[in-house]
Formats: C-alpha cells, sequence, structure tokens
C-alpha cells in the first residue's frame, strides 16, 4: 500500500501531519487544496460552501495524483464524506488508506480562529461538520485524536503508515 489521505475538517492539521509523514516515512505529500480550481477557492474565500458539484472534479484529480506517484503519497484532503472518498478511490488501481485527523468542533474553531493566511473561514467550519461522515468499517484507514499533543498524533500516523505500507 502506498497511498494515503489525510482526511478532515478545516484546521486539523492534514498540511502539517503531512509534511511530517513525508519526512519520517520517505512519502511525497501533496496538499489537497492546492489542486482546488480558482472557482472553488473563489467560493470558499467568499465564505460560500462547495457543493457535490463544485467537488466532484476536484476530487477525481486529488485520485489520480495519487494514482500516478511513483513511491508512497500522502494527500491532505477534506474527504469529508464517504461518496467523496468514494470519487477518490475510484481514480486509484489499488487500496487508499484514509486517516481521519479529529477533534470536537471546539478545538477545531479554536485553531482555525488561530490560523491566518488560509482561504478557509472559520464560517465555514459548520458547514464541514455537518457534512463530515466518519470512516465506516469497510473503509481503508483509522482515526486520530488531534486534541492530543503533537509529536503524539505523528507518531500514530507515523506508526499507521508503517505498518501497512509494502
Amino acid at each position: 500500500m502506498r497511498c494515503y489521505v489525510l482526511m478532515g475538517v478545516s484546521g486539523c492539521g492534514k498540511s502539517s501531519v503531512g509534511v511530517a509523514l513525508a519526512v519520517t516515512c520517505g512519502m511525497t505529500f501533496i496538499d489537497g487544496d492546492d489542486l482546488h480550481p480558482q472557482s472553488n477557492i473563489e467560493k470558499m474565500s467568499r465564505g460560500i460552501p462547495l457543493t457535490d458539484a463544485d467537488r466532484a472534479p476536484w476530487l477525481a484529480d486529488v485520485g489520480h495524483v495519487l494514482a500516478k506517484g511513483s513511491k508512497p503519497v500522502v494527500i491532505g484532503c477534506s474527504a469529508l464524506k464517504k461518496k467523496y472518498r468514494n470519487i477518490i478511490r475510484s481514480e486509484v488501481p489499488e487500496p487508499v488508506h484514509f486517516l481521519h485527523l479529529d477533534a470536537s468542533q471546539d478545538v477545531l474553531a479554536r485553531r482555525v480562529a488561530g490560523r491566518g493566511g488560509h482561504f478557509m473561514p472559520k464560517a465555514l467550519l459548520d458547514s464541514q461538520f455537518e457534512a463530515l461522515e466518519r470512516l465506516e468499517t469497510d473503509e481503508w484507514g483509522g482515526r486520530i485524536d488531534i486534541a492530543q499533543a503533537y509529536p503524539h498524533v505523528i507518531a500514530q500516523a507515523e506508526t499507521y503508515v508503517r505498518e501497512t505500507m509494502i
């Protein structure tokens, strides 16, 4: 297995955990936000939630990027609903593992409020929590509680990747 997605709502640490995994596990990290078309970024910047139609091409691109990697790849991508994860999986000819970086809405609201320079405003966090569908038993992956200390989050993610990477 060489395809991993760090999933979760805005502010959960997809980028920081992804960069750490890239270093500790010799993976390529790609920030899924960089794959959004400009129209999606503009919409979110104005505080307008994306529709499923807005997301579908972006999610397919996430899958394409995962599939074409020549070494293990980790992508940070919200992948909030199972149908979104299915779009990603449909583009990849091997299993895709999803690590859900998770915490309470209060914890994540504080994190989002404290970060600057990101196109995703705090106001859209509620809509993300409303859309969130946790991983189901038929999906490869696991949950990591990001309310714990950052080194523990990284250690859990690294352990999961090392135990599943072939």
